[in-house]
């Protein structure tokens, strides 16, 4: 079913805007426990904007970047890596020109039910996107882009992001705003607040958690709302579709025509407490823009974000096959409504 209509006869499905960065993650002989203790690291490629791109590209869909990375061995590692990806295309992933670094993360997983991260982000490459890196006519080859909320923590890539906003809605490419809250760079609250909802209210599609919305809502309304009623009033402005997450109590979807959906999480051992959004947030795209139902797009996302969660690496991300064998197994294991709840 089409909940989105897409524009028809462009060359790429969507293009993503936001941080690419390297995730250093305790390798598995390692275990749990604390980060200090650390000796032996695998490294990867991360950054939940470039991971929800190589997730939607193993889906098939076709990818585009613009994106900030480092002019060193670091920012070697990750272009190069990109390039080996099928059908992403990075001519618009260029070089910080003034010494920034390309953000580093390390992963400390001290249970299967706790962890946390370490970032460095300061002078960091993807904040250095600026205006002269968005150009009007790549954004409109692209059927949607796909905007990350870490990428309006600072200047100048909030503007390079408005800049973007501005040419998609004159182009009709749909906007996709994945909160990604991030608290790292950021001032205060009222900062964060004025950037998210200024982004949200240009938005076809909004992505976050319970906590991301309240956080883009607290400077719009008097109260806290409920996913409900934060669904009418994101209507009322303009939205055609919502996803709010609750991190193991599942997920609730909205779409334009009053209809509502949730589903749960898929039982998994995991290996860390983090990275399940990126693959959530691939396979519902993936699903919508081949016109699943939302259920369905529901069930594909919760079931790569458990994939994810059981992985070392965000950026080992599956295939449709792969996710679609492991909901037959799990179905097959604890039975078909395994995942899926109602309203």
């Amino acid at each position: 079913m089409k909940y989105i209509d897409l524009p028809e006869g462009r060359e790429l499905d969507i293009i993503t805007i936001g941080r690419i960065a390297v995730d250093f993650n305790p390798s598995p002989e390692e275990g749990f426990g604390p980060l200090k203790n650390v000796v032996k690291f695998e490294r990867y490629i991360g950054g939940s904007t470039v991971n929800t791109a190589i997730g939607t590209n193993r889906h098939g869909l076709k990818i585009g970047m613009i994106a900030k990375i480092s002019d060193d061995q670091l920012g070697d590692f990750a272009i190069e890596l990109l390039k080996n990806e099928k059908n992403i295309d990075t001519s618009h992933v260029t070089r910080a020109e003034n010494g920034e670094k390309i953000g580093l993360t390390f992963t400390e997983m001290k249970s299967e039910s706790e962890s946390s991260i370490l970032m460095y982000r300061n002078q960091a490459a993807d904040l250095a996107l600026s205006v002269e890196d968005i150009d009007y006519n790549y954004i409109k080859k692209a059927k949607a882009i796909l905007v990350s909320g870490t990428a309006l923590a600072e200047s100048p890539s909030r503007e390079a992001v408005l800049k973007a906003i501005s040419f998609a809605k004159r182009a009709k490419t749909k906007i996709i705003f994945d909160v990604d809250f991030r608290d790292y760079n950021w001032k205060n609250d009222d900062e964060i607040s004025i950037y998210y909802s200024i982004v949200a209210q240009e938005s076809d599609i909004i992505m976050g958690s319970r906590k991301e919305f309240d956080l883009t809502e607290r400077l719009l309304i008097d109260n806290k709302l409920s996913d409900d009623e934060s669904a009418k009033y994101w209507f009322s402005e303009g939205v055609e579709l919502l996803v709010i997450k609750h991190g193991k109590e599942g997920s609730n979807a909205y779409t334009k025509n009053g209809e509502s959906y949730s589903i749960k999480p898929f039982p998994v051992k995991a290996r860390k407490g983090f990275g399940g959004g990126d693959g959530y947030a691939s396979a519902f795209l993936y699903a919508l823009f081949n016109d699943y139902d939302i259920i369905d797009c529901l069930e594909m996302a919760s079931a790569q974000a458990a994939m994810m969660v059981r992985n070392n690496s965000s950026s080992d991300l599956p295939n449709t096959e792969e996710v679609k064998d492991f909901i037959k197994e799990t179905k097959k294991q604890y039975g078909d409504m395994v995942a899926r709840g109602d309203k």
